[in-house]
């Protein structure tokens, strides 16, 4: 063996072996890290998925059969009523539909309408030339148009009226949407349902001045600054979300006056529901004196300023 060959056989034989890489953490060792880091969102991630869906809800708003394009609403009386444009109508309509459009007949919970001659209407695109029509006590009324107007029969209570609709009413095509507070991640606020012991039902008062029983999971119990408050939800027949009215300090000043609305998810098994107070929007009654809002039931009114979500919009 040469000299130079012994000298490299022997730093071979003096190096230290390799290390080998690292092995990948366990799977149980990767989702216990996991589970360790914190799981609020980011505050562009809150801002991304804010006006997201504040994008979605005002096309809903703006929609052809939104909120915004709500013109009327006259409580019917028992026997007939006269409809249409002209002045003196006891069921007002705004033109274009004809001045002398029909009549409206009330007899105890079942409601009517015959179209006057030379009017026409339509009901699931079909012309309508009278009948009994659908009220909205079971989510499918009845809808009769005439061009861009349409109108149905809604109940509340022991009292049936006709709702009023136009996609070309001014609220609809003078929009210019709706001022939103900064969204911010410290409102997205965990919240632990406290079930009611048995089945329970919250009364809730309107602006008509009535009061719908609906039922009610239990409290939801979250903290603000290191002090607790509680708001009791709703739950509509068949909705997979908990509906909350409430008011706050801001309505005096900055959100709109009788209160706002906010959705959440149905709790967690541990009874965990996470409040996004970025996405609390107002009802429709801060668009059009026609609506029949759900007011906040008693208790549902927080002593702090809750400066998230939908500002005041509108004059009503």
């Amino acid at each position: 063996m040469s000299t130079l060959a012994l000298v490299l056989s022997l730093a071979l034989q003096a190096a230290p072996p390799a290390k080998p890489p690292p092995k990948p953490a366990a799977p149980a060792a990767q989702k216990k890290a996991a589970e360790a880091k914190p799981q609020t969102a980011a505050p562009e991630d809150v801002a991304a998925s804010t006006q997201a869906w504040h994008a979605e809800r005002l096309q809903r708003l703006t929609a052809e059969e939104g909120w915004l394009t709500l013109v009327g609403l006259t409580w019917l009386k028992e026997g007939e009523q006269t409809a249409g444009s002209a002045p003196g109508s006891a069921v007002p309509l705004p033109a274009p539909v004809a001045a002398h459009a029909g009549t409206f007949v009330r007899q105890g919970d079942t409601v009517s309408f015959k179209p006057a001659d030379g009017a026409a209407f339509t009901r699931e695109g079909q012309p309508f030339t009278g009948g009994v029509l659908k009220t909205d006590e079971k989510g499918d009324p009845d809808v009769l148009r005439s061009g861009t107007v349409s109108f149905q029969v809604i109940r509340r209570g022991d009292r049936l009226g006709v709702r009023v609709k136009d996609s070309q009413a001014p609220a609809r095509k003078q929009f210019h949407g709706i001022p939103l507070y900064t969204p911010d991640a410290a409102w997205r606020v965990e919240a632990r349902l406290v079930p009611n012991g048995e089945a329970r039902t919250l009364s809730v008062p309107t602006v008509l001045g009535t009061q719908e029983q609906m039922p009610s999971p239990g409290a939801l119990v979250f903290t603000v600054a290191g002090k607790e408050y509680r708001l009791l939800p709703v739950r509509e027949e068949g909705s997979d979300e908990l509906f909350i009215i409430f008011g706050d300090e801001t309505n005096r000043d900055a959100t709109y006056g009788a209160g706002r609305f906010l959705s959440a998810p149905l709790p967690d098994p541990s009874g965990r529901v996470v409040l996004d107070f970025n996405r609390a929007y107002n009802p429709p009654c801060a668009f059009s004196r026609f609506a029949t809002c759900p007011l906040p039931p008693r208790g549902n009114r927080l002593a702090l300023r809750v400066e998230a979500g939908e500002q005041r919009a509108g004059d009503h």
